[in-house]
């Protein structure tokens, strides 16, 4: 009974614990999203945020400008008002 408790606990530390800190920060992250952030795309494009909406973006990349969902945003890059350092 002991190890299959442990191995239970293991699994929580492991893999439960870490998927749902990501969780959290990736809401967070889609809370503060705002106009001319640069983000990339879970697809892997990189665009400028023109405007925000409820559960959509649109974005500018390139010439191309289109409106995908929040939950597509795998980063921000840059926040507007700050310059890269490199």
């Amino acid at each position: 009974m002991v190890p299959l408790l442990l191995l239970i606990v293991v699994f929580y530390f492991a893999l439960i614990r870490p998927q749902q800190k990501k969780q959290k920060d990736h809401a967070t992250l889609l809370k503060t999203v705002k106009s001319g952030d640069k983000i990339v795309t879970s697809g892997g494009i990189v665009a400028v945020v023109v405007t925000v909406k409820d559960k959509s973006l649109t974005v500018r990349s390139a010439d191309a400008k289109f409106e995908i969902t929040k939950s597509a945003i795998a980063e921000i890059t840059e926040r507007s008002g700050e310059s890269s350092a490199s």
